[in-house]
């Protein structure tokens, strides 16, 4: 396939469109787009199959911290005041719902862990960072992240197709951008 404009320069100006999602009222965390972008190339790029893998794992992750979040807010004292104990209590959240996070991996539908994961980390940088549409809330965090993590394979597919790419060999007058193009077993 030959790119009638370069991938670097599509996928820099739609990175640039990021700053007029997150830099809105909204304040909404652009880097949950990235992840699930990258992501979705770490997958073998842009497919429905691929979209929907994501799409159904990342929020399951954010899920799980959002969880560690709400105990911590409302138990992170149960074992004491001190800054030990605050952290132990944290420790042991976290080993608990890690663990679960790792085991509901098991489940076909989740077997995406780094799917789970990319929602997870994205949730404690929009919380911890706070963005989204009402800061230092934890359900609110949630929604932002999952609403941006959802648009990277959304981004990573127009990634490719605004380079109007066309077959090798071809003279680019004679056959339209590529549409209904099979990528392994999905149609684009």
């Amino acid at each position: 396939m030959r790119e009638r404009i370069p991938h670097e320069i599509v996928a820099s100006l739609l990175a640039g469109a990021t700053a007029f999602i997150g830099g809105n009222a909204l304040h909404l965390p652009p880097w949950a787009i990235f992840i699930s972008w990258a992501g979705t190339f770490l997958l073998g790029g842009p497919t429905l199959a691929n979209a929907k893998r994501l799409w159904l794992t990342m929020p399951v992750g954010s899920a799980f911290a959002l969880a560690i979040v709400v105990i911590e807010e409302h138990a992170g004292t149960a074992l004491g005041e001190s800054q030990l104990a605050r952290n132990l209590m944290q420790a042991l959240v976290i080993l608990v719902l890690n663990s679960a996070l790792m085991y509901a991996g098991r489940l076909r539908l989740l077997a995406l862990v780094p799917g789970m994961f990319f929602g997870f980390a994205g949730y404690f940088a929009t919380f911890f960072g706070g963005f989204g549409y009402d800061p230092g809330n934890a359900w609110a965090a949630w929604v932002s992240v999952v609403a941006m993590n959802a648009l990277g394979p959304v981004f990573a597919y127009l990634s490719m197709r605004l380079t109007f790419p066309v077959r090798e060999g071809e003279p680019a007058g004679l056959r339209q951008p590529l549409t209904g193009e099979t990528v392994g077993s999905e149609t684009l």
